[in-house]
């Protein structure tokens, strides 16, 4: 099974920003998030991460015993001139424009359906090693990734299109399953938190 975890509250996340390829810190919360991330984790054999330290911290923490190795296909989109800038700050024609065609790619960015092409290359090489047939089906791999690639993601794994992603939402440090199974891929779970310190079950949010 692949566990994809959207890394951890970062200081740009907490200052209402569109962060792309900005290579940002996790907040104290953000820390907290990514090591309460490991309850949600069954048996893990591999992890897989962005290079962005958001998400390499977001590894160490939800799976402090295995080294992770970096994947840059698990990346963030990259925002171009929009990186960095508030959601109010893109214009509603903008946006419009970028949810009605997946090929849009602003200044310097990238668009979603090149987000989607290197996600499902990856993903197809995850589901050659441990789909159907693997020696280990209970070694879970996980990839420590960003907002676009883990909507990407599920709409490969649905048989989506790019333009899926515009209907989802993921929170910080959660956590999202993908099963391996013999007539392909299948969602087992999604956008899933893990309970605060105390206990309480996380608001859905």
């Amino acid at each position: 099974m692949l566990l994809l975890v959207r890394h951890g509250q970062s200081t740009t996340n907490a200052d209402g920003l569109l962060v792309g390829r900005t290579d940002a810190a996790l907040t104290e919360l953000g820390r907290t998030e990514a090591a309460a991330v490991g309850a949600l984790l069954p048996s893990v054999a591999t992890v897989l991460t962005s290079p962005l330290r958001r998400a390499v911290a977001t590894a160490g923490l939800a799976v402090p015993g295995i080294s992770a190795a970096i994947e840059p296909r698990l990346v963030e989109m990259h925002y171009g001139v929009f990186d960095g800038r508030r959601a109010a700050e893109v214009t509603p024609a903008q946006w419009q424009q970028w949810r009605s065609d997946p090929d849009f790619a602003p200044e310097g960015g990238e668009s979603v359906a090149q987000v989607h092409e290197r996600v499902t290359s990856l993903l197809e090489e995850l589901f050659a090693t441990h789909g159907e047939g693997a020696r280990d089906p209970d070694a879970h791999v996980v990839a420590v990734s960003h907002v676009s690639p883990i909507k990407a993601a599920v709409a490969w794994a649905l048989g989506g299109t790019p333009e899926m992603t515009w209907r989802m939402y993921l929170a910080n440090a959660s956590v999202t399953a993908i099963g391996f199974g013999p007539g392909g891929p299948s969602l087992r779970a999604f956008n899933l938190v893990a309970p605060s310190p105390d206990g309480v079950p996380a608001p859905l949010r």
